[in-house]
């Protein structure tokens, strides 16, 4: 059996990594994209079970960095199967301190990475799976968005608008390629334990956090990964259009 291919945005630590792993341990060969640490990407690359891996880079936030991701993953791994979108940035803004030219940066960049960036890594991958002898039929996309499109981002809004408009255009985009046979659905985490994130967790804020959830824990990476591992298997076809919440009922909606 030909083994899938799976490309993971933003993928040399937290999230991505995780996603990288479960998806090789699934039996797929994964791209693990960075922007520019390669070093560390190298290092999630090299751990991952299986062989026939390969490592991506390129600034996703820039039309011709997402053309050449698509690009050299295809040409590594032979094509892709499986898009996850998960590269992103958070930036704090709040409206009232943020000075108008630091807000206006932060919103083009923030725009730029976490929804433009996306959509044009999707249009590059629907064209390649278009052209390949098999056709699109089976290929995946899942887009990692935020518990943050629902309940809000009043220190980020930047980030919670893109995040919201991900989810949309995840719902839109599995409308349109439902007919070529490709799924796409999006995952909405909560607060995830990852290396970024710990600095966040100083004094009571870590009990703060843990409370949010009935379960009593913070997410880790692996949670994430998890469902995003299914949501790219060819069982989970039938959801596709769903934003599927991952975050431990700290937000129902």
């Amino acid at each position: 059996m030909t083994r899938r291919c799976a490309l993971v945005t933003g993928g040399s630590r937290g999230i991505g990594a995780a996603i990288a792993t479960e998806l090789a341990a699934d039996g797929h060969r994964v791209a693990v994209h960075c922007r520019a640490d390669s070093a560390a990407a190298k290092a999630v690359l090299d751990a991952l079970p299986g062989t026939g891996h390969a490592l991506v880079t390129g600034d996703v936030g820039t039309p011709g960095g997402a053309r050449g991701i698509i690009e050299s993953a295809v040409a590594q791994l032979g094509t892709v199967d499986v898009l996850v979108n998960n590269a992103g940035i958070y930036a704090e803004q709040p409206v009232a301190t943020t000075s108008y030219e630091d807000w206006q940066a932060d919103w083009r960049r923030v725009v730029d990475v976490n929804l433009l960036g996306p959509a044009d890594l999707i249009w590059h991958l629907v064209d390649h799976l278009r052209q390949r002898p098999q056709g699109p039929r089976g290929a995946r996309i899942v887009n990692v968005g935020s518990r943050g499109a629902y309940r809000g981002e009043p220190d980020a809004p930047a980030y919670g608008a893109t995040k919201a408009a991900l989810h949309s255009l995840t719902q839109s985009l599995a409308q349109s390629l439902g007919p070529l046979g490709v799924a796409v659905t999006a995952v909405a985490p909560g607060f995830v334990r990852t290396d970024l994130a710990e600095s966040m967790l100083v004094g009571d804020a870590e009990e703060q956090v843990r409370r949010q959830s009935p379960l009593g824990r913070i997410a880790a990476p692996s949670d994430v990964a998890a469902a995003v591992a299914w949501l790219s298997g060819e069982r989970a076809e039938w959801c596709s259009g769903a934003v599927i919440d991952v975050n431990g009922a700290s937000h129902l909606r």
